[in-house]
């Protein structure tokens, strides 16, 4: 029988015996080392995808230096963040194109009015539930190549815009956008928990989140000169076309730019790719990716409570996103000219991303504040809507305020997905609880855009009440009650956590004979509930 010595860790292995990739022992070993009958063992078949990647290089690549890991973080931080935010300005601004043309001159060429866009709206969700389907994609092919062919779909169905002329025309072309752009931000999130630790990515949520809440201020500059440029075409076609163009450049980046993971990304070289999957997996206790579905993960999410409360959080949370497709329109009914909406539109997008950053600055500065910042980002919203309520429709000035201070909503929820994924482990898992919480976020978007109805104009009591009790009053507490579950799961953990790195056993399936490695426990691509090294970040 081979000595214990013949099991060895990833980083131990030779790049001279790579070829033969694992080191071969007799099965029952496993059981008979002093510490194996501590640690998990799973099949090659079922480890991280950047198992054969390590194999093959890890033993080349040094321990990082404390200099060399934080020169790795601010490079991984400072292209994967712009990167994954310049597609979510472009995702975003496609969202929002209906709610600039509505102010444009759409409605009259193609047959729209308040209640015909809302259902338009509530189409485009329509699309977005059954687009969570393609999630399949996003489970069986590289992130990478999925994320340029959505890129492209949707800069192609917002250029199709301009050719509609009747809004059973528009209807068609919301309902496609959100079929495509269903899976967009899950995938963002995938690559984003691949390249950063779990505290860099709570702290760079917010920053990530700028280019969305940030959206107003660069689209309405493009508004307000395309108002100026007098176009021989309809404006709000010009703004269409602006928009897809800006979508198809993105695009083009995405395809030579956009990672799969690690260990094919063009802006690492061989020691930094490396030092980034050893990062992320020792201080997320998370794999990289995988790309079997396992049906056992997808059973797990579902009975996780915490998977739910994340689901009541974004259903309550979203019956407040219309106000994003409906602040023109309220600033027009306010007394706000078309031009004087662009320059409102701004000033909303400035607030917001003052409130970003310094939302960054404050969860990177106290840790485990998540669920904290979620409340205290929410009061904004929260007070603003008992305002619209309460105060004379004459105070137009203070209505235009009260509108802008509901501007840091969407810091709760980008922290809240965000937090999703750096609180469960297990590649299926993940994916399992994105297309519930998708879900979820789509029946709510499909739900809201009804409670802006034509008759309840100009003020909206109905959409300002049900925002006020569910979206800023309830989905705070699901926050809390998210937290209040992890923090205990944290302490009966802590007891049992190893003072090393915790390892696991990965058997190859492809020979005869048993052949085993043994390497960081993320490999294994076990879920938060397998794994009870795995800590909650709160």
């Amino acid at each position: 029988m081979p000595d214990h010595d013949s099991v060895h860790t990833i980083s131990s292995l030779s790049s001279e015996n790579a070829d033969k990739q694992l080191v071969h022992v007799v099965e029952n070993e496993i059981s008979q080392h002093d510490s194996f009958t501590e640690n998990k063992v799973v099949t090659s078949r079922d480890a991280d995808v950047t198992l054969g990647f390590l194999i093959t290089n890890d033993a080349q690549v040094p321990i990082v230096t404390a200099d060399e890991e934080r020169r790795l973080s601010r490079k991984v931080v400072w292209f994967i963040v712009p990167l994954c935010a310049l597609i979510d300005f472009v995702l975003y601004a496609d969202k929002a194109t209906a709610s600039y043309t509505s102010i444009f001159g759409m409605w009259k060429d193609t047959h729209l009015d308040q209640n015909k866009y809302s259902n338009s709206t509530t189409l485009f969700y329509v699309g977005y539930i059954l687009g969570q389907g393609n999630l399949f994609f996003l489970q069986k092919y590289p992130v990478g190549r999925v994320m340029a062919v959505l890129s492209f779909l949707w800069s192609l169905i917002i250029y199709l815009h301009t050719v509609a002329t009747s809004y059973q025309g528009i209807y068609a072309l919301r309902f496609f956008l959100g079929f495509v752009e269903a899976i967009a931000v899950p995938a963002l999130n995938v690559t984003m928990g691949q390249f950063l630790t779990a505290e860099e990515k709570s702290w760079t949520a917010p920053l990530f989140y700028t280019t969305c809440l940030g959206n107003e201020i660069i689209v309405g500059f493009i508004a307000f000169g395309i108002l100026h440029a007098k176009p021989a075409i309809a404006v709000w076609k010009l703004f269409m076309i602006v928009i897809a163009s800006i979508s198809l450049v993105v695009t083009i980046l995405v395809l030579f730019l956009y990672p799969n993971n690690p260990s094919d990304a063009r802006f690492l070289n061989l020691k930094e790719k490396i030092w980034v999957i050893r990062r992320v997996q020792e201080t997320t206790g998370s794999s990289i990716e995988q790309k079997v579905i396992k049906k056992h993960q997808i059973i797990e999410a579902l009975k996780d409570p915490v998977s739910w409360l994340f689901c009541g959080f974004f259903f309550c949370n979203q019956l407040s996103n219309n106000l994003v497709y409906q602040e023109k329109l309220l600033f027009k009914e306010i007394g706000v000219s078309t031009l004087g909406s662009t320059l409102v539109s701004v000033a909303y997008g400035g607030f917001s991303v003052t409130c970003a950053i310094i939302a960054s600055i404050i969860i990177r500065k106290r840790e485990n504040s998540t669920a904290y910042s979620v409340i205290f980002w929410t009061l904004f919203p929260f007070a603003g809507s008992i305002a619209m309520l309460t105060l004379p429709w004459h105070r137009k000035y203070a209505l235009l305020a009260m509108i802008c201070i509901c501007a840091p909503k969407g810091i709760a929820w980008i922290l809240m997905f965000s937090w999703t994924s750096t609180s469960t482990s297990g590649h299926t898992k993940k994916i399992t609880r994105n297309a519930l919480i998708m879900f979820w976020y789509g029946i709510a978007n499909i739900i809201a855009p009804q409670l802006w109805r034509q008759n309840d104009g100009p003020r909206y009591n109905r959409a300002w009440s049900v925002q006020l009790v569910f979206a800023f009053f309830l989905a705070p507490l699901f926050a809390l009650a998210i937290r209040f579950i992890l923090a205990r799961r944290n302490e009966e953990r802590r007891p049992l956590l190893n003072n090393g790195a915790s390892l696991g056993f990965i058997k190859s399936t492809d020979m005869e004979s048993v052949s085993t490695v043994r390497g960081n426990i993320a490999l294994l691509d076990l879920t938060d509930l397998e794994n009870d090294q795995f800590i909650y970040p709160l």
